[in-house]
């Protein structure tokens, strides 16, 4: 399981919106606004690294009111 932290800047006044909507979609554990240079960060998670790519470019970057995302996926460095 691969699991990203999706960070996303919105238009003016549209974070709570877009939370809400990509909260619904499958394979994110969480999206929440928050207040600094990004409007929205966003958990996900799906089965390989091309599905996460795939729920980022195909599903949460088609969102009405978001401007731009910078993934980062989560890596366990021993």
């Amino acid at each position: 399981m691969v699991q990203a932290y999706i960070l996303i800047q919105t238009e003016v006044g549209k974070a709570s919106t877009v939370a809400a909507e990509i909260a619904g979609l499958a394979g994110v554990l969480s999206a929440e606004d928050v207040t600094g240079p990004y409007d929205v960060i966003v958990r996900a998670e799906a089965d390989t690294m091309d599905n996460l790519g795939n729920l980022v470019v195909a599903q949460v970057q088609n969102v009405p009111g978001i401007t731009r995302t910078l993934t980062c996926p989560v890596v366990h460095l021993s």
